[in-house]
């Protein structure tokens, strides 16, 4: 169905009136307004060119009901507030938009009613595909039932513990191992480690990972050097002050991610410690501020821009192959050594 601009009384323009005008079928021109790359790019240029001379507007949700489908992809993210999401959004919708689509995001808030809703409204409105990043706790049935609904599904970072599902990630024990062995390499032994407890897989893995270089470095690991909080700057904020509470202190933290590594910075801050020289910190993620903090934060990188378009290829990767094997993609952080991370005994000789 087409809209035209024309003056009251005049005949809307067709997609038969374009297809008369550019010289090409009337299946040609619905492939090059579907942006289809099947199309030559000297074919669709001309008929884009009888488009705009005619005046003719595609109206894109009438041929939506047509196809039952559309040219939207679902983006559902977890938690806006962490920089990290943010910043994998764009590397999605970036690369989304370059394939000729077009995304609408959500925001869960780790809220599962909220999740649950959002995803039964991007089925209801013929989303073409589904990248989810699920909220904790989510039910292993409702990701099983979004699957089975025909929508294409890939989930990004948290891994489900079971099921078979296209999948981009990182490797979260790598991350934690490399920043916790950095850590002991500059002379530190008594390392906290900052995390939401029963955090699901994500957090296991980052914390075995911490485990595994302590284990690796001889170094005994006291439990009450696993602490509970929130996953957010207020929690970093806690757990510096749960760990300057312990007798003896530790003198470096390993934090769940980036955004909880500037709350424990802040509040070392409060009490006259200098990060890097009085207390080492490192992060995960590798979000953009981290390299802007005073001092920079040392953090295991795994590229959230560059991870957001992985999970957008996997997603079209899957939309021209609907029978291929499960995808699974995993990100080698890589651990960036920034001046949070330095020992006492180095900066004194600095």
């Amino acid at each position: 169905m087409a809209q035209s601009h024309d003056k009251p009384g005049r005949r809307s323009v067709t997609i038969m009136d374009v297809a008369h005008h550019a010289g090409v079928s009337k299946s040609t021109v619905s492939l090059v307004l579907r942006n289809s790359p099947l199309i030559a790019p000297a074919t669709t240029a001309r008929v884009r060119q009888s488009a705009a001379a005619l005046g003719y507007v595609y109206n894109r949700q009438a041929a939506d009901l047509r196809r039952n489908s559309s040219n939207m992809i679902g983006i559902v993210i977890n938690d806006l507030g962490n920089p990290f999401f943010a910043e994998m959004l764009v590397g999605m919708e970036r690369r989304l938009v370059d394939s000729g689509f077009i995304s609408l995001m959500a925001h869960t808030d780790e809220r599962l009613d909220i999740q649950e809703r959002v995803l039964t409204s991007m089925h209801e409105y013929h989303a073409q595909g589904v990248i989810l990043c699920p909220a904790f706790g989510t039910p292993a049935a409702l990701l099983e039932r979004t699957r089975l609904s025909g929508i294409p599904l890939v989930i990004v970072v948290r891994e489900p513990e079971s099921g078979s599902y296209d999948f981009v990630g990182a490797d979260h024990q790598r991350g934690t191992f490399e920043a916790t062995r950095h850590l002991i390499e500059q002379g530190h032994r008594r390392i906290v480690f900052l995390g939401r407890v029963g955090g699901g897989p994500v957090y296991d893995l980052r914390r075995a990972g911490y485990a595994r270089a302590m284990q690796e470095g001889n170094l005994r690991v006291d439990p009450a050097w696993f602490i509970n909080i929130s996953l957010g700057r207020e929690g970093g904020r806690e757990g510096i002050r749960q760990a300057l509470a312990m007798n003896p202190s530790p003198t470096a933290a390993v934090c769940y991610n980036d955004v909880v590594a500037f709350g424990a910075m802040s509040e070392l801050g409060e009490h006259g410690l200098a990060v890097g020289r009085d207390f080492a910190i490192t992060g995960f993620d590798g979000v953009a501020a981290a390299a802007h903090t005073n001092p920079p934060l040392t953090t295991a990188d795994v590229g959230p821009g560059s991870l957001g378009s992985f999970g957008a290829d996997a997603l079209l990767e899957r939309l021209s192959h609907p029978d291929a094997p499960p995808i699974r993609r995993l990100i080698e952080p890589k651990l960036v050594v920034r001046q949070s991370s330095g020992s006492p005994a180095q900066t004194a000789k600095d």
